[in-house]
């Protein structure tokens, strides 16, 4: 008999769209050329290029010169905060991060206080907020960037980007966020949000994985961290992927034109996800913002038991999961993000990440349902906390 199969893992990846595929095909097949290059083939792949930068600009109210292409959300966050670091450490070596980014931004950090900067890590409430007071009160006169994520990849909490963007803007100051599960999902508009620095990914969002992008501001003062043929501007040496940027922006078109009508479906297949584990598992909370976070986020913990257990379980029963970032899956280290809204270690090892998506129907979420309790059930009569 075949194993049931659904996936609840939107947030580490998604499928691609076969319309993203469509739109890919001919790229792959038939306009295969350097868009550098100066005959047809090379033209038409420039055309193409030039038509996804236009299609992505719009939706975000930018220029289309503003997008970089790059190939992973990681690279454009290291892009971000290398490039905006070394271009103006003239005029100050602090920055400020907020202590529930992304692993990649962690990272991109931490390597510049090696360098010489200065890193501060903005706190979150118990829910993963951050307050704008605390950020204005922690800015000072040598702080060149602040770099706060849109929406959080584990616990989905929405953090109020329009008004660190204006707090940064009257201070002088570039303000980056990492958009990479917001995308398509939030409208964003840089300008009313007075975003300078942008980073979002094709893979979030039913495109292909190796294409993403940083909206970089007009003006802003820069140095890239690839160095070759000067493509992209100039900011991202590198032969450009078209077929994958093809999908990105196609995925990026569908994604935005469908916004409202799948944010509200999702919207109550998780809360109906949430309120069934809460009531029919006792001792279970939920993790972030009840209300403020993402459409298609759910992360509970669980007392006395332990989230890869979960997992396990739930895949042998056909349900993919997780317990927190993918990127750091293999870790056996408590999540950074739920120890930042000041869960225990022990608590937040019983974390468990649902993250719905396109392809997620309300008879998924009835299953995970019926399962879950006994799985639950089962890991805590087994557990030496209890």
């Amino acid at each position: 008999m075949k194993k049931k199969q659904i996936y609840m893992d939107y947030a580490a990846s998604t499928p691609i769209d076969p319309r993203v595929i469509k739109a890919m095909l001919p790229y792959l097949k038939n306009y295969f050329g350097n868009s550098s290059s100066l005959h047809d083939f090379g033209n038409k792949s420039a055309e193409a290029l030039e038509k996804s930068r236009e299609i992505i600009a719009k939706i975000i109210s930018a220029d289309p010169r503003e997008i970089i292409f790059t190939a992973s959300a990681t690279e454009s966050n290291n892009l971000a905060l290398k490039g905006i670091a070394f271009a103006n450490r003239e005029k100050g070596r602090h920055i400020l991060i907020s202590s529930i980014e992304h692993d990649c931004v962690l990272e991109s950090a931490g390597w510049l206080q090696k360098q010489g900067f200065e890193i501060e890590k903005i706190p979150v409430d118990k829910y993963g907020l951050i307050d704008p007071e605390v950020v204005e009160n922690m800015i000072r006169k040598d702080t060149i960037l602040v770099s706060v994520m849109h929406a959080n990849n584990e616990m989905g909490t929405i953090e109020p980007i329009e008004k660190l963007g204006k707090i940064c803007r009257t201070h002088n100051i570039y303000f980056h966020t990492d958009a990479a599960q917001s995308f398509g999902k939030i409208p964003i508009d840089v300008n009313k949000m007075n975003i300078d620095l942008l980073t979002a990914s094709s893979q979030k969002i039913y495109g292909p994985k190796g294409a993403a992008l940083l909206y970089i501001r007009k003006g802003t003062n820069i140095e890239p961290i690839l160095h070759g043929g000067g493509h992209e501007f100039g900011m991202r040496s590198s032969t450009v992927n078209i077929p994958a940027i093809m999908g990105f922006a196609k995925a990026a078109e569908i994604a935005n034109e469908e916004i409202k009508k799948e944010n509200e479906r999702l919207s109550k297949l998780r809360d109906t996800l949430i309120e069934g584990i809460r009531r029919s598992i006792p001792k279970s909370h939920l993790n972030g913002h009840p209300t403020k976070r993402l459409s298609n986020n759910v992360n509970m913990r669980f007392d006395g038991i332990e989230g890869e257990s979960i997992l396990m379980l739930l895949n042998a029963q056909g349900v993919a999961a997780a317990t927190g970032s993918a990127c750091s899956s293999q870790k056996l280290q408590p999540s950074h993000v739920l120890l930042a809204l000041g869960i225990k270690p022990e608590e937040v090892h019983g974390s468990l990440r649902l993250s719905l998506g396109r392809w997620t129907t309300k008879e998924d979420i009835d299953y995970v349902l019926r399962i879950l309790p006994a799985i639950i059930q089962k890991l805590r009569e087994i557990s030496p906390v209890n």
